[in-house]
Protein backbone atom coordinates (compact mmCIF):
# COMPACT_ATOMS: atom_id res chain seq x y z
CA UNK A 1 0.00 0.00 0.00
CA UNK A 2 2.68 2.37 0.36
CA UNK A 3 2.36 5.22 -1.96
CA UNK A 4 -1.18 4.41 -2.62
CA UNK A 5 -4.13 5.06 -0.37
CA UNK A 6 -5.59 3.60 2.63
CA UNK A 7 -8.87 1.96 2.79
CA UNK A 8 -11.28 4.57 4.76
CA UNK A 9 -14.64 3.46 6.06
CA UNK A 10 -15.96 5.51 3.47
CA UNK A 11 -14.17 3.92 0.96
CA UNK A 12 -12.42 6.96 -0.52
CA UNK A 13 -8.75 7.79 -1.13
CA UNK A 14 -7.54 10.98 -0.19
CA UNK A 15 -4.43 12.48 -2.22
CA UNK A 16 -1.31 13.99 -1.30
CA UNK A 17 -1.72 17.27 -3.72
CA UNK A 18 -0.96 20.48 -1.30
CA UNK A 19 -0.82 24.48 -1.67
CA UNK A 20 0.22 27.64 0.29
CA UNK A 21 -2.52 29.29 1.70
CA UNK A 22 -1.48 32.47 4.11
CA UNK A 23 0.63 30.98 6.38
CA UNK A 24 -0.75 27.54 6.45
CA UNK A 25 0.22 24.56 3.63
CA UNK A 26 -3.24 22.92 3.33
CA UNK A 27 -3.63 19.54 2.02
CA UNK A 28 -6.58 19.97 -1.29
CA UNK A 29 -9.22 17.72 -0.82
CA UNK A 30 -12.09 16.17 -3.49
CA UNK A 31 -15.42 16.67 -2.42
CA UNK A 32 -15.80 13.35 -2.08
CA UNK A 33 -13.77 13.07 0.53
CA UNK A 34 -15.01 15.68 2.75
CA UNK A 35 -16.78 12.77 4.88
CA UNK A 36 -13.74 11.55 5.90
CA UNK A 37 -13.88 11.30 10.07
CA UNK A 38 -11.02 11.61 12.39
CA UNK A 39 -11.39 10.96 16.12
CA UNK A 40 -8.97 12.66 18.83
CA UNK A 41 -8.96 11.00 22.02
CA UNK A 42 -7.58 13.42 24.37
CA UNK A 43 -9.04 16.27 22.20
CA UNK A 44 -10.04 18.45 25.08
CA UNK A 45 -6.08 18.58 26.44
CA UNK A 46 -3.11 20.22 25.44
CA UNK A 47 -1.96 17.66 22.76
CA UNK A 48 -5.17 16.70 21.52
CA UNK A 49 -6.27 19.96 21.14
CA UNK A 50 -3.17 21.16 19.31
CA UNK A 51 -3.75 18.58 16.90
CA UNK A 52 -7.47 18.91 16.50
CA UNK A 53 -6.65 22.75 15.65
CA UNK A 54 -4.06 21.66 13.57
CA UNK A 55 -6.15 19.60 11.73
CA UNK A 56 -8.69 21.71 10.87
CA UNK A 57 -6.12 24.16 9.68
CA UNK A 58 -3.80 21.82 7.55
CA UNK A 59 -7.46 20.10 5.91
CA UNK A 60 -10.62 21.93 6.74
CA UNK A 61 -12.76 19.31 4.74
CA UNK A 62 -12.29 16.68 7.26
CA UNK A 63 -14.62 15.60 9.53
CA UNK A 64 -13.15 15.92 13.30
CA UNK A 65 -14.76 13.75 16.65
CA UNK A 66 -13.02 15.62 20.10
CA UNK A 67 -13.22 13.38 22.33
CA UNK A 68 -12.44 13.56 26.56
CA UNK A 69 -14.54 12.98 29.36
CA UNK A 70 -15.15 16.69 29.80
CA UNK A 71 -18.33 18.59 27.88
CA UNK A 72 -17.32 21.53 28.80
CA UNK A 73 -14.09 21.62 27.28
CA UNK A 74 -15.08 19.75 24.32
CA UNK A 75 -18.11 22.62 23.97
CA UNK A 76 -14.98 24.85 23.99
CA UNK A 77 -13.20 22.95 21.35
CA UNK A 78 -15.77 22.35 18.81
CA UNK A 79 -16.77 25.97 19.18
CA UNK A 80 -13.09 27.22 18.45
CA UNK A 81 -13.12 24.45 15.33
CA UNK A 82 -16.22 25.04 13.58
CA UNK A 83 -19.03 23.63 12.21
CA UNK A 84 -17.04 20.57 11.00
CA UNK A 85 -16.34 18.85 14.42
CA UNK A 86 -18.21 17.51 17.03
CA UNK A 87 -18.07 16.26 20.83
CA UNK A 88 -18.14 12.68 21.94
CA UNK A 89 -17.63 11.89 25.63
CA UNK A 90 -15.41 8.85 25.65
CA UNK A 91 -13.56 6.69 28.64
CA UNK A 92 -10.41 4.88 27.49
CA UNK A 93 -10.71 2.20 29.76
CA UNK A 94 -14.45 1.30 28.96
CA UNK A 95 -13.64 -0.82 25.89
CA UNK A 96 -17.67 -0.76 24.88
CA UNK A 97 -17.64 3.10 24.77
CA UNK A 98 -14.56 2.93 22.62
CA UNK A 99 -15.66 0.52 20.18
CA UNK A 100 -18.50 2.37 19.86
CA UNK A 101 -17.03 5.80 18.54
CA UNK A 102 -14.57 4.09 16.81
CA UNK A 103 -16.75 2.49 14.45
CA UNK A 104 -18.50 5.11 12.79
CA UNK A 105 -14.48 6.88 12.07
CA UNK A 106 -12.02 6.62 9.47
CA UNK A 107 -8.69 7.49 11.87
CA UNK A 108 -8.11 7.91 15.45
CA UNK A 109 -5.52 9.53 17.12
CA UNK A 110 -4.78 8.63 20.15
CA UNK A 111 -2.97 11.89 22.28
CA UNK A 112 -4.65 10.65 25.90
CA UNK A 113 -1.38 10.29 28.08
CA UNK A 114 0.83 9.86 29.52
CA UNK A 115 1.41 6.41 28.22
CA UNK A 116 4.12 5.90 30.79
CA UNK A 117 3.18 2.27 33.47
CA UNK A 118 -0.10 1.50 30.90
CA UNK A 119 -0.67 -2.16 31.13
CA UNK A 120 -2.23 -2.19 28.25
CA UNK A 121 -3.12 -0.98 24.73
CA UNK A 122 -6.91 -0.81 24.44
CA UNK A 123 -6.97 2.10 22.28
CA UNK A 124 -4.55 0.08 19.55
CA UNK A 125 -7.07 -3.09 20.48
CA UNK A 126 -10.02 -1.72 19.48
CA UNK A 127 -8.64 0.11 16.68
CA UNK A 128 -8.49 -3.30 15.56
CA UNK A 129 -11.24 -4.75 16.17
CA UNK A 130 -13.20 -1.75 14.89
CA UNK A 131 -10.30 -1.85 12.19
CA UNK A 132 -9.92 1.30 12.23
CA UNK A 133 -6.46 3.35 11.22
CA UNK A 134 -4.23 4.12 14.44
CA UNK A 135 -1.93 6.80 15.16
CA UNK A 136 -0.20 7.61 18.67
CA UNK A 137 1.81 10.21 20.25
CA UNK A 138 3.27 7.62 22.45
CA UNK A 139 6.20 8.43 24.39
CA UNK A 140 7.67 5.39 26.10
CA UNK A 141 9.00 2.19 25.71
CA UNK A 142 7.20 -0.18 26.93
CA UNK A 143 4.38 1.20 25.36
CA UNK A 144 5.54 1.37 21.99
CA UNK A 145 6.82 -2.27 22.23
CA UNK A 146 3.81 -3.56 23.65
CA UNK A 147 1.94 -1.82 20.67
CA UNK A 148 4.53 -3.62 18.11
CA UNK A 149 3.26 -7.06 19.41
CA UNK A 150 -0.04 -6.50 17.97
CA UNK A 151 1.25 -6.19 14.36
CA UNK A 152 0.59 -9.16 12.97
CA UNK A 153 -3.36 -8.63 13.88
CA UNK A 154 -3.53 -4.96 12.92
CA UNK A 155 -2.17 -6.99 9.36
CA UNK A 156 -4.99 -9.28 9.76
CA UNK A 157 -7.20 -6.96 10.72
CA UNK A 158 -5.78 -4.56 6.98
CA UNK A 159 -5.61 -1.82 8.69
CA UNK A 160 -2.37 1.11 8.89
CA UNK A 161 -0.99 2.06 12.49
CA UNK A 162 1.96 4.10 13.34
CA UNK A 163 2.91 4.33 17.21
CA UNK A 164 5.24 6.89 18.60
CA UNK A 165 4.20 9.18 15.86
CA UNK A 166 4.25 12.83 17.20
CA UNK A 167 6.80 15.54 17.36
CA UNK A 168 9.45 13.68 19.62
CA UNK A 169 9.60 10.70 19.35
CA UNK A 170 7.63 10.70 15.97
CA UNK A 171 9.35 13.97 13.63
CA UNK A 172 12.67 13.46 15.62
CA UNK A 173 12.86 9.68 13.93
CA UNK A 174 12.13 11.12 10.73
CA UNK A 175 14.86 13.63 10.61
CA UNK A 176 16.82 10.52 11.77
CA UNK A 177 15.69 8.69 9.20
CA UNK A 178 15.99 11.18 6.37
CA UNK A 179 20.08 11.86 7.67
CA UNK A 180 20.69 7.87 7.36
CA UNK A 181 19.54 7.84 4.18
CA UNK A 182 21.13 10.62 2.65
CA UNK A 183 24.27 9.07 3.72
CA UNK A 184 24.14 5.56 2.37
CA UNK A 185 22.31 6.69 -0.87
CA UNK A 186 25.82 8.99 -1.51
CA UNK A 187 27.81 5.85 -0.18
CA UNK A 188 29.78 8.32 1.74
CA UNK A 189 30.76 6.13 4.58
CA UNK A 190 28.53 3.76 7.32
CA UNK A 191 26.19 5.47 9.58
CA UNK A 192 28.08 4.65 13.25
CA UNK A 193 26.48 6.94 15.98
CA UNK A 194 22.74 8.50 16.40
CA UNK A 195 22.08 11.06 19.36
CA UNK A 196 18.43 12.80 19.40
CA UNK A 197 19.29 16.21 21.81
CA UNK A 198 15.86 17.98 22.84
CA UNK A 199 15.16 20.91 24.25
CA UNK A 200 12.42 22.46 25.55
CA UNK A 201 11.53 26.01 27.57
CA UNK A 202 9.81 25.15 30.89
CA UNK A 203 6.80 22.41 30.04
CA UNK A 204 6.55 24.21 26.49
CA UNK A 205 2.62 25.18 28.01
CA UNK A 206 2.05 21.56 27.50
CA UNK A 207 -0.03 21.20 30.53
CA UNK A 208 0.08 18.75 33.70
CA UNK A 209 -0.06 15.34 31.28
CA UNK A 210 3.58 16.54 29.86
CA UNK A 211 4.43 17.45 33.85
CA UNK A 212 3.49 13.68 34.41
CA UNK A 213 5.67 11.81 31.87
CA UNK A 214 8.74 14.07 33.15
CA UNK A 215 8.77 12.76 36.15
CA UNK A 216 7.76 9.03 35.60
CA UNK A 217 10.50 8.77 32.71
CA UNK A 218 12.55 9.60 36.01
CA UNK A 219 11.54 6.60 37.47
CA UNK A 220 13.04 4.70 34.24
CA UNK A 221 16.43 3.76 33.99
CA UNK A 222 17.72 4.58 30.34
CA UNK A 223 18.23 2.41 28.12
CA UNK A 224 20.70 3.23 25.11
CA UNK A 225 23.46 1.61 22.93
CA UNK A 226 26.99 1.66 22.61
CA UNK A 227 28.38 -0.05 19.31
CA UNK A 228 26.10 -2.48 19.28
CA UNK A 229 25.05 -3.49 23.08
CA UNK A 230 22.48 -2.41 24.92
CA UNK A 231 23.07 -0.34 28.26
CA UNK A 232 21.61 0.60 31.01
CA UNK A 233 22.37 4.11 32.63
CA UNK A 234 21.26 6.59 35.50
CA UNK A 235 18.19 8.78 34.12
CA UNK A 236 19.14 12.72 33.68
CA UNK A 237 22.39 11.97 34.02
CA UNK A 238 25.26 12.13 31.32
CA UNK A 239 24.78 16.13 30.97
CA UNK A 240 26.11 17.56 27.17
CA UNK A 241 26.08 21.21 26.63
CA UNK A 242 24.73 21.22 23.13
CA UNK A 243 24.27 23.70 20.50
CA UNK A 244 20.78 24.16 19.26
CA UNK A 245 21.32 26.82 16.36
CA UNK A 246 20.03 30.37 16.36
CA UNK A 247 17.15 31.50 18.35
CA UNK A 248 17.97 28.69 21.25
CA UNK A 249 21.22 28.67 21.54
CA UNK A 250 23.58 26.37 23.41
CA UNK A 251 21.78 24.42 25.98
CA UNK A 252 22.30 21.64 28.47
CA UNK A 253 20.68 18.18 27.54
CA UNK A 254 20.41 15.08 30.06
CA UNK A 255 19.91 11.04 29.30
CA UNK A 256 16.61 9.95 29.44
CA UNK A 257 14.51 6.77 28.32
CA UNK A 258 12.85 7.65 25.26
CA UNK A 259 11.88 4.87 22.51
CA UNK A 260 13.31 5.81 19.69
CA UNK A 261 16.43 4.80 20.79
CA UNK A 262 15.64 1.52 20.61
CA UNK A 263 13.33 1.75 17.63
CA UNK A 264 16.29 3.79 15.41
CA UNK A 265 18.86 1.10 16.72
CA UNK A 266 16.44 -1.62 15.56
CA UNK A 267 15.10 -0.38 12.65
CA UNK A 268 18.16 1.83 10.97
CA UNK A 269 20.96 -0.51 12.34
CA UNK A 270 22.93 2.37 13.91
CA UNK A 271 25.15 0.65 16.70
CA UNK A 272 24.86 3.78 18.88
CA UNK A 273 21.93 5.68 20.00
CA UNK A 274 21.04 8.09 22.52
CA UNK A 275 18.66 10.48 23.45
CA UNK A 276 18.90 13.45 25.85
CA UNK A 277 16.71 15.88 26.80
CA UNK A 278 16.82 19.15 28.67
CA UNK A 279 14.53 22.15 30.35
CA UNK A 280 15.04 26.04 31.04
CA UNK A 281 14.56 27.76 33.30
CA UNK A 282 17.75 26.31 34.77
CA UNK A 283 16.40 25.13 38.15
CA UNK A 284 14.46 23.02 36.72
CA UNK A 285 17.12 20.85 35.32
CA UNK A 286 18.56 20.84 38.91
CA UNK A 287 15.09 19.47 40.25
CA UNK A 288 15.18 16.98 37.98
CA UNK A 289 18.48 15.57 39.12
CA UNK A 290 17.17 16.00 42.76
CA UNK A 291 14.24 13.87 42.13
CA UNK A 292 15.81 11.10 40.43
CA UNK A 293 18.66 11.29 43.81
CA UNK A 294 15.91 11.53 46.56
CA UNK A 295 13.22 10.08 45.58
CA UNK A 296 13.19 6.13 45.24
CA UNK A 297 12.77 5.28 41.46
CA UNK A 298 9.38 3.02 42.54
CA UNK A 299 7.59 6.16 43.59
CA UNK A 300 8.80 7.92 40.46
CA UNK A 301 6.69 4.49 38.51
CA UNK A 302 3.63 5.01 40.66
CA UNK A 303 0.74 6.87 38.57
CA UNK A 304 -1.09 7.87 41.50
CA UNK A 305 1.63 9.27 43.14
CA UNK A 306 3.21 11.50 40.00
CA UNK A 307 -0.29 12.56 39.73
CA UNK A 308 -0.26 13.93 43.40
CA UNK A 309 3.33 15.84 42.39
CA UNK A 310 1.91 17.08 39.33
CA UNK A 311 -0.71 18.52 41.26
CA UNK A 312 1.84 20.17 43.90
CA UNK A 313 3.95 21.58 41.40
CA UNK A 314 1.50 22.44 38.32
CA UNK A 315 0.73 25.95 39.74
CA UNK A 316 4.12 26.54 40.02
CA UNK A 317 5.37 25.65 36.72
CA UNK A 318 2.80 27.29 34.88
CA UNK A 319 4.16 30.65 36.32
CA UNK A 320 7.48 30.21 35.30
CA UNK A 321 5.95 28.78 31.51
CA UNK A 322 4.41 32.54 31.39
CA UNK A 323 7.82 33.46 32.06
CA UNK A 324 9.93 31.61 30.54
CA UNK A 325 7.79 30.97 27.26
CA UNK A 326 7.50 27.30 25.17
CA UNK A 327 10.43 27.26 22.78
CA UNK A 328 11.44 24.10 21.82
CA UNK A 329 14.25 22.58 19.65
CA UNK A 330 15.09 19.03 18.06
CA UNK A 331 18.72 18.22 17.13
CA UNK A 332 19.93 14.91 15.64
CA UNK A 333 23.07 14.29 15.04
CA UNK A 334 24.37 11.18 12.51
CA UNK A 335 28.29 10.64 12.57
CA UNK A 336 29.53 7.91 10.13
CA UNK A 337 32.88 5.84 9.81
CA UNK A 338 34.50 8.20 7.44
CA UNK A 339 33.92 10.95 10.34
CA UNK A 340 31.14 12.90 8.73
CA UNK A 341 28.98 14.27 10.72
CA UNK A 342 25.62 15.69 9.29
CA UNK A 343 22.59 17.01 11.59
CA UNK A 344 18.95 18.19 11.29
CA UNK A 345 17.70 20.63 13.46
CA UNK A 346 14.26 21.84 14.23
CA UNK A 347 13.14 24.93 16.39
CA UNK A 348 9.90 26.42 17.06
CA UNK A 349 8.75 29.39 19.62
CA UNK A 350 5.61 27.60 21.15
CA UNK A 351 6.03 24.19 21.76
CA UNK A 352 2.17 23.88 22.29
CA UNK A 353 1.49 24.34 18.49
CA UNK A 354 4.09 22.39 17.07
CA UNK A 355 3.54 19.37 19.29
CA UNK A 356 -0.42 19.53 17.09
CA UNK A 357 1.42 20.55 13.74
CA UNK A 358 3.49 17.51 13.84
CA UNK A 359 1.05 15.23 14.62
CA UNK A 360 -1.65 16.09 12.45
CA UNK A 361 0.91 15.73 10.00
CA UNK A 362 1.31 11.94 10.64
CA UNK A 363 -2.28 12.02 10.24
CA UNK A 364 -2.65 12.95 7.10
CA UNK A 365 0.23 10.31 5.70
CA UNK A 366 -2.40 7.80 7.20
CA UNK A 367 -5.07 9.11 5.99
CA UNK A 368 -3.37 9.27 2.19
CA UNK A 369 -1.99 6.17 2.39
CA UNK A 370 1.87 6.00 3.48
CA UNK A 371 1.17 3.74 5.64
CA UNK A 372 0.91 -0.18 5.38
CA UNK A 373 -1.30 -2.44 7.37
CA UNK A 374 0.40 -3.42 10.45
CA UNK A 375 2.35 -1.28 13.43
CA UNK A 376 5.16 1.01 12.32
CA UNK A 377 7.88 3.20 14.23
CA UNK A 378 7.61 6.31 11.97
CA UNK A 379 11.14 5.62 10.85
CA UNK A 380 9.63 2.58 8.85
CA UNK A 381 9.27 2.68 5.71
CA UNK A 382 5.95 0.23 6.37
CA UNK A 383 4.62 3.31 8.27
CA UNK A 384 5.64 6.63 6.86
CA UNK A 385 7.16 5.28 3.09
CA UNK A 386 10.63 7.16 2.32
CA UNK A 387 8.94 9.19 -0.78
CA UNK A 388 6.12 10.90 1.86
CA UNK A 389 9.13 11.71 4.17
CA UNK A 390 9.41 15.25 2.77
CA UNK A 391 5.79 16.03 2.78
CA UNK A 392 5.55 15.27 6.56
CA UNK A 393 8.77 17.49 7.48
CA UNK A 394 7.44 19.92 4.95
CA UNK A 395 3.90 19.75 7.06
CA UNK A 396 5.57 19.46 10.66
CA UNK A 397 7.81 22.24 10.23
CA UNK A 398 5.42 24.86 9.68
CA UNK A 399 5.69 28.06 11.90
CA UNK A 400 9.32 26.69 12.60
CA UNK A 401 11.84 29.16 12.84
CA UNK A 402 15.10 26.80 12.04
CA UNK A 403 14.29 23.83 9.96
CA UNK A 404 17.97 22.74 8.51
CA UNK A 405 18.48 18.65 7.63
CA UNK A 406 21.74 16.98 6.19
CA UNK A 407 24.53 19.81 7.20
CA UNK A 408 27.54 19.87 8.81
CA UNK A 409 27.55 20.87 12.24
CA UNK A 410 29.12 24.28 12.37
CA UNK A 411 26.93 25.29 9.55
CA UNK A 412 23.70 24.94 11.88
CA UNK A 413 25.51 26.14 15.01
CA UNK A 414 25.50 29.56 17.05
CA UNK A 415 28.48 30.72 16.98
CA UNK A 416 30.49 29.15 13.73
CA UNK A 417 34.53 29.79 14.20
CA UNK A 418 36.15 31.46 11.47
CA UNK A 419 39.62 30.24 10.46
CA UNK A 420 40.11 31.88 7.42
CA UNK A 421 39.36 31.66 3.87
CA UNK A 422 35.90 31.27 4.40
CA UNK A 423 36.58 27.76 6.36
CA UNK A 424 34.59 27.74 9.75
CA UNK A 425 34.57 25.14 12.38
Amino acid sequence: MAGGCVRLKSAIPIPMACAREGEHLTVNLPDKARNSRVLVLGGTGRVGGSTAIALSKLCPDLRLVVAGRNREKGAAMVATLGGNSEFSEVDINNVNSLEAVLSDVDLVVHAAGPFQQAEKCSVLEAAINTKTAYLDVCDDTNYASRAKSLSDRAVDANIPAITTGGIYPGVSNVMAAELVRAVRSESKGEPERLRFYYYTAGTGGAGPTILATSFLLLGEEVVAYNKGEKIKLKPYSGMLNIDFGRGIGKRDVYLLNLPEVRSAHEVLGIPTVSARFGTAPFFWNWGMIAMTSLLPPESLRDRSKVQQLVQLFDPVVRAVDGIAGERVSMRVDLECSNGRNIVGIFSHKRLSVSVGTATAAFALAVLEGSTQPGVWFPEEPEGIATEAREVLLKRAAQGAFNFVMNKPAWMVETDPKELGLGIYV
